[in-house]
């Protein structure tokens, strides 16, 4: 089963991403359309994305 997190600052929020663990990398879907389309990415890109993000 897969267990979808949103970020806790966006708690009363509608429009967000939601985020999940998978084995070897993340997926990451739309949280007013969770039936929609999911995006997943290896570890390896998810992480390196997620550093460059603590950059900006």
């Amino acid at each position: 089963m897969t267990v979808w997190r949103k970020s806790s600052r966006s708690a009363t929020e509608t429009a967000c991403v939601e985020i999940a663990h998978l084995p070897g990398g993340v997926a990451v879907r739309d949280s007013k359309n969770r039936s929609g389309p999911v995006l997943a990415f290896p570890a390896r890109s998810a992480a390196s994305f997620l550093a460059r993000l603590k950059r900006v």
